[in-house]
């Protein structure tokens, strides 16, 4: 008869040790390599496989280390764990470290029993990471069964990545594109959101009536929506189509009462009241009505809504957070201020003659079709401003303007030529369908006058080059500036046609031998919606491979806006130059936002904005729109959105003064006239009124739900249980250089070539640096910030390389007989200072088995923990010390050498004598088991249905894994007649 092996047992099988799973059963064991991830889990049948019980072999007293190894194989021991004992479940087997300020939202969620969270953080600070963290521990937890990401197409394969690397969840793309290809493989009447637990669907493909219902039915119980302020709509104005197509999605998909919701976006006022009560709304149906002005309501909406900027986490647990010290204080890099300057450039005359002659038949066009009804009016407005738009962008996208038909003149009515024309010509903040937003807009709007329109696009097409586009010229010498410095720039442009013509223009030519006017280190490419997503990705790290490690080599971007939202550049680009002006600066702050963000390595980033002195329309805009908007931030210290209709009317009144006076006119009458007069204060009323609810809001609903003592008490719980930065860092830089690898430091990072360490870790490394570095015996970059490129390595536990070296030191320490050498060892004996009397200690690892309540029933687990515990004198009559000293001793170093033979010797001695301690191990680990206990119910507080059930017990007998002891060193001649010998000293 089969034996039956309890859950945290051990188990020997297939050659290996195992650890059994509360998931087995008597006739199936599910099995956990000890040591191993749950990447690693097997079932094995005992019937027709030889599963016997395994006791963890002690260490063998003549297996000994130095002074570094009892530190090494704790630090390797706790890298590995996967599974933490903590209320937190998921941080110990997540691929990335979490700031102290971003646990916040997560200890805001654990408290509620149905998740409902607005994550409205500043620009740069981490929501995509928080939204993250409750995803995964809620699905860790079994809290949650599904999870489903709505967000735009072009940010879809940039959350499957994230998701993927950083999270360990694989979720399918649900986008117009591959939605055929998944429903292919579906059973009759079986839906796609059945088929697939994890996925991430696009909003615009969803929201439509045909796929919403299916989507309602069978939606996963959690939803997390990016940038959920283009998801709702304002009730006292006119908004699109498809903002009340994705409210009415969101709206049917929060009705569910029992369905997790997290919110993201950073600007979650918009400019609207009603929108943002819209918002609440969906996370709790009673905050769209509730008084934010009284005690109650503050209260209410504190519990589901965190909004801080980055002043607010800069420095986080720190004594002005109210904390005792700074010993937990935290200090997150965000570049601390953005550098602007505005440049000018003048028209050439051949340029302006053209402009002018674009503007007069654009002015006879508008007064034309002003006379033939209200359609043929907003059709040629729309023709005029596509006109102007492009003129001003650059001579290709001026060209192709000028011979292409106009969207807007296929519309059958006003507000249709309205609803074709305005995406193309104007920067909508609200849009989330920046796809095909960038393709030159056209112009030609009737049959007969396309002689004069291409009379103009040929002049247009001649001007091409910096001897007649004085712009372009500008933007050359802007450039050089900027790479001299040291910076490597994103040039943003409106257009398509403007993007490929810089590239051409700025880019070295290998196949002509053409040398661009940049040098030829520097590489140029394009990147625009001609571009899939993940083309545009694979793109931007070819320019950065091209590049190369070369110091002298830089990098230059060209970007429309398909980049100016959702995709992280700070690894690669540090400065942005914004080469046309957007009519709303809200599209600048998130162009900006790319390369201004957490993990930027500069503390400066560098911003150039172009604007043409003379051609009627740039300074104008940027007078009155772009520079209250940098006031606003700067005042506030976050990005207030302009209202859209505002922003629409100032530039309208511009482009109608110019259309009426002409280029020539004198500009400082604009500003004098009736219709700019009224726009503008309309712009300035309802702007500030915006900035002034934002800078309420901020203090009203400042993030005071849970206070960092919390925060510090959970991260301290954490730091204990996986280490920290500092350990890790200690651990990496020592196991190397003991396995044999080259160093090489930089400041608080450093590189290391792996090519002369044991195969063994040459074959971990492999699969996460890349086979060819590791045989070339490239340099490896470590980091000290957990924000890394592609092909660094981060300092943190999570990272797959420090993972890979871990893994190595571990498994070669726990195995004598491995090849070559090996750091940590699990016995060391060490004569040294730090000590008076002879002390011992234990590396012990401990298995707790977790009862967990959640919603969706009971979940067993078991959960691992490596501690240090120490005791004075022999093992029958130890004196046990407090655990912070147990730490120290990891830092003991050696005052005289110990002789091989008497260190044996007196390892064997106690590791005989051990069997004295297991009573206190054993207690020590019911204390625990107790903490363990309090801190799941202390972070489950607020809801009592949540920990109703909860347990947690520890596996008995513990593990033993390392055995140090720390001799004495012999006194001085002077002190030793004095000593008094030590009790407890002999065996």
């Amino acid at each position: 008869m089969a034996l039956t092996y309890s859950a945290g047992s051990l188990v020997t099988a297939r050659g290996r040790e195992w650890v059994v799973l509360p998931e087995s059963e008597p006739d199936l064991l599910v099995l956990r390599p000890l040591g191993g991830s749950d990447d690693d889990i097997a079932a094995v049948f005992p019937a027709f496989e030889t599963v016997r019980g395994a006791e963890f072999a002690p260490p063998e007293p003549g297996d000994l280390g130095d002074q570094r190894a009892a530190g090494l194989l704790r630090t390797a021991l706790r890298v590995g764990f996967r599974s933490g004992a903590g209320p937190f479940r998921s941080l110990a087997g997540i691929a990335v470290e979490p700031r102290a300020y971003q646990l916040v939202p997560l200890l805001m969620a654990l408290r509620q029993k149905t998740v409902r969270m607005l994550i409205s953080d500043d620009v740069g600070i981490g929501k995509t990471v928080e939204a993250g963290l409750i995803a995964s521990e809620l699905l860790a937890q079994g809290e949650a069964t599904g999870l489903a990401v709505l967000c735009s197409p072009a940010l879809a394969e940039q959350w499957q990545q994230e998701l993927r690397s950083k999270f360990g969840i694989d979720a399918e793309l649900v986008l117009s594109s591959t939605v055929s290809r998944l429903e292919r493989g579906l059973d009759l009447g079986q839906s796609l959101f059945d088929k697939y637990p994890h996925v991430i669907v696009s909003t615009d493909f969803i929201k439509s009536t045909r796929h919403r219902d299916d989507f309602v039915r069978h939606c996963p119980d959690l939803v997390i929506v990016d940038e959920a302020h283009t998801c709702v709509v304002a009730d006292d104005t006119k908004t699109s189509t498809q903002n009340q197509l994705r409210y009415e999605l969101l709206r049917r998909v929060a009705e569910d009462a029992e369905r997790h919701l997290l919110l993201v976006t950073a600007t979650p006022h918009s400019g609207k009241e009603s929108a943002f009560r819209n918002l609440l709304g969906l996370v709790k149906p009673e905050l769209a009505r509730v008084d934010l002005d009284s005690e109650a309501g503050r209260k209410l909406l504190a519990q589901h809504f965190v909004a801080r900027k980055r002043a607010d986490v800069r420095q986080y647990l720190t004594k002005e957070d109210g904390l005792a010290d700074d010993s937990l204080a935290e200090r997150t890099a965000f570049p601390s201020d953005r550098y602007f300057k505005d440049e000018t450039y003048k028209l050439s005359p051949a340029y302006r003659a053209l402009l002018d002659d674009a503007i007069a038949y654009a002015s006879e066009r508008v007064e034309e079709a002003g006379g033939q009804g209200r359609r043929e009016a907003r059709i040629a407005w729309w023709s005029a401003i596509a006109l102007l738009r492009s003129m001003v962008s650059s001579p290709r996208a001026a060209a192709q303007t000028l011979r292409t038909r106009s969207a807007a003149a296929v519309a059958a009515s006003a507000e249709e030529a309205d609803r074709l024309g305005a995406p193309l010509t104007s920067d909508s903040a609200d849009s989330d369908a920046l796809e095909g937003m960038d393709v030159a807009p056209g112009a030609e709007t009737e049959e007969n006058a396309g002689s004069r329109l291409a009379e103009l696009a040929a002049r247009a097409e001649a001007l091409e080059g910096p001897a007649q586009d004085l712009k372009l010229k500008a933007l050359i010498k802007h450039l050089k500036g900027l790479l001299a410095d040291g910076h490597n720039p994103i040039v943003f442009c409106r257009y398509i046609p403007t993007a490929e013509y810089l590239a051409e223009q700025l880019g070295n030519d290998p196949e002509t031998k053409k040398r661009g006017p940049l040098g030829a280190k520097t590489v140029v490419k394009a990147v625009t919606g001609t571009l899939s997503p993940q083309q545009r990705l694979d793109r931007i790290e070819e320019l950065a491979a091209e590049a190369g490690g070369d110091t002298a080599a830089r990098r230059v971007l060209i970007a429309t806006d398909c980049l100016s939202e959702g995709v992280n550049l700070q690894h690669h680009f540090d400065a942005v130059v914004h080469y046309d002006l957007a009519w709303n600066p809200t599209r600048h702050d998130q162009r900006e936002g790319r390369v201004d963000r957490y993990g930027q390595k500069r503390d400066e980033v560098r911003v150039i904005t172009l604007y043409g002195e003379d051609n009627g329309i740039d300074g104008k805009v940027l007078e009155v729109l772009i520079k209250k908007h940098r006031q606003i931030k700067k005042d506030l210290g976050i990005s207030v959105s302009v209202p859209d209709e505002m922003s629409t009317g100032v530039t309208d009144a511009i482009v109608e003064w110019l259309l009426l006076r002409g280029r020539q006119g004198e500009q400082e009458a604009l500003f004098e006239t009736d219709s700019f007069q009224q726009s503008f204060a309309d712009l300035e009323k309802d702007w500030n009124s915006a900035a002034d609810r934002e800078k309420a809001s901020r203090s009203r609903f400042a993030q005071r739900s849970i206070h960092p003592e919390e925060v510090a008490r959970e991260v301290a719980a954490v730091r204990e249980a996986l280490g920290g930065a500092g350990e890790v860092d200690t651990f990496v830089r020592e196991s190397l250089n003991a396995l044999g690898a080259v160093l090489r430091d930089s400041g608080e990072d450093f590189t290391a070539q792996v090519g002369g360490t044991p195969i063994g870790l040459r074959d971990a490394l492999a699969p996460v640096v890349g086979a060819e570095t590791v045989e070339r015996d490239r340099p490896i970059p470590f980091r000290s910030t957990p924000a890394v490129a592609r092909g660094e390595a981060a300092l943190v536990r999570t990272d797959p390389v420090v993972g890979a070296l871990a893994s190595h030191v571990l498994n070669a320490a726990l195995d004598p007989r491995a090849d070559g050498a090996r750091p940590a060892r699990r016995c060391g004996v060490v004569t040294t200072d730090a000590v008076t009397t002879r002390t011992t200690l234990l590396l012990v690892r401990y298995r707790f088995h977790l009862t967990l309540p959640s919603r969706n029933g009971e979940k067993q687990v078991v959960a691992e923990d490596a501690r240090l515990l120490a005791f004075e004198g022999a093992p029958k009559n130890a004196v046990w010390l407090p655990p912070e000293r147990a730490v120290e001793l990891l830092d003991a170093r050696a005052t005289e050498n110990t002789a091989a033979a008497a260190g044996e010797r007196t390892m064997t001695r106690i590791l005989d004598q051990l069997g004295e301690v297991t009573a206190h191990l054993e207690s020590y680990g019911d204390e625990l088991a107790a903490e363990l206990d309090a801190s799941h119910r202390r972070v489950r507080a607020a809801s009592g249905e949540i920990v109703r059930g909860l347990s947690v017990t520890a596996q008995k007998p513990a593990d033993i894994l390392g055995t140090y002891v720390y001799l004495p060193a012999a006194p001085s001649p002077v002190s030793a007649s004095a000593a008094s010998v030590p009790a407890g000293v002999s065996a």
